[in-house]
């Protein structure tokens, strides 16, 4: 019997990183039980690219790709905008953390008045009244491209309802900024470590799809923020997941 063939959507997602006592975190959101894709797992916030993602008119307010993402431009080809574009959207959206400079620094949310003027944009942002390039423009910012890198990129099997072919990206999460679920798409979020989170997975206490485990198995590898980084800035090739399902019995 054939596989009905289901269309690829492209998509983006950032795996955000921050320094911790022992050895460092990652940002996870655990995705509602109501959602149509990975419902009640915990994913790195991102989704699909939109049209509007491509429009040169964001060139005016993002900062990078600089020259050492040469060839991170070059592995994403000619719809690179696209993909950053959407990994800073879809992260603010759903997590509350914004990759964007505003005057010399990157966007804090230290000051009371600033984190709730700030979150009042993630519904408008969601419900489709507002666009990020509102929120550039109305805030004075400028993405901060320069601070996202390209890792890797997955295709989901041919047979599943939905599929996507995703850029994966690693970024430091701002400094400044503590995240939080958007309580519509994701309902709990978490800092964790790597090795944490496949223990929990291991224990059947944190769902994972396949292509997040694959991914937090790998970064388990580094010691801190800091190697993961600078791997993340050094590369120069991309692997790309194509994985198939398993036949059925």
């Amino acid at each position: 019997m054939s596989i009905p063939v289901q269309p690829i959507r492209p998509a983006a997602t950032i795996i955000l990183v921050r320094e911790a006592a022992s050895s460092y975190e990652i940002f996870m959101l655990k995705r509602s039980s109501r959602a149509s894709f990975a419902s009640g797992m915990y994913v790195f916030p991102g989704g699909r690219v939109e049209g509007d993602d491509h429009l040169h008119k964001y060139d005016a307010y993002r900062h990078g790709p600089v020259e050492e993402q040469a060839a991170q431009v070059l592995a994403l080809g000619d719809e690179w905008r696209g993909f950053w574009i959407a990994a800073i959207r879809e992260t603010f959206e759903e997590a509350g953390l914004l990759l964007a400079y505003q005057g010399p620094g990157l966007v804090s949310f230290l000051d009371p008045l600033e984190h709730n003027r700030f979150a009042g944009y993630r519904p408008a942002l969601y419900s489709g009244e507002m666009t990020l390039l509102d929120i550039c423009r109305e805030e004075n910012l400028r993405l901060a491209v320069d601070q996202i890198h390209f890792y890797n990129r997955f295709v989901t099997p041919l047979g599943r309802p939905r599929r996507f072919d995703t850029r994966f990206f690693i970024a430091a999460a701002p400094e400044s900024q503590g995240g939080h679920h958007d309580q519509q798409e994701t309902v709990a979020s978490t800092w964790i470590s790597p090795i944490e989170a496949l223990a929990r997975h291991k224990n059947q206490e944190f769902e994972l799809m396949n292509v997040t485990r694959i991914q937090l198995e790998w970064l388990a590898d580094f010691p801190d923020k800091q190697s993961v980084l600078a791997m993340a800035r050094a590369q120069s090739s991309f692997f790309t997941g194509r994985p198939s399902l398993p036949p059925n019995p």
